[in-house]
């Protein structure tokens, strides 16, 4: 996978947002676990650095009614998964081999 188109081949952002006032939000549905657990896979994996992956936290990504969501770029696929079997599913298949994982693609309507 160790091309350079960029400076990653691929990016994936974690939404990992906090809302105070109670409202749907990813924290609230363990996405900091699945940050953790993708981070560690990837660097298991040696696909982390230039050329390949990077694992990154963002704040809202403004999907919340699908928490927990990930989107990876270039493709700006977006996932939401329940557990370190769907976050491995995606770097195994999508981060490693480009292959998206349909069963985990969230919904183009599914917004905050």
């Amino acid at each position: 996978m160790r091309r350079m188109s960029g400076y990653y081949e691929r990016h994936i952002f974690f939404c990992l947002n906090q809302r105070d006032n109670g409202e749907e939000c990813c924290a609230n549905h363990n996405a900091q676990a699945g940050f953790d657990h993708c981070k560690q896979r990837v660097k298991a994996e040696n696909l982390a650095g230039p050329g390949g992956v990077r694992v990154n936290k963002a704040g809202c990504l403004d999907r919340c009614a699908g928490a927990p969501v990930a989107v990876v770029y270039p493709e700006a696929v977006w996932y939401t998964y329940v557990d370190q079997h769907d976050i491995d599913e995606i770097v195994d298949s999508h981060l490693k081999k480009g292959q998206i994982v349909e069963r985990l693609l969230l919904p183009a309507h599914v917004g905050r």
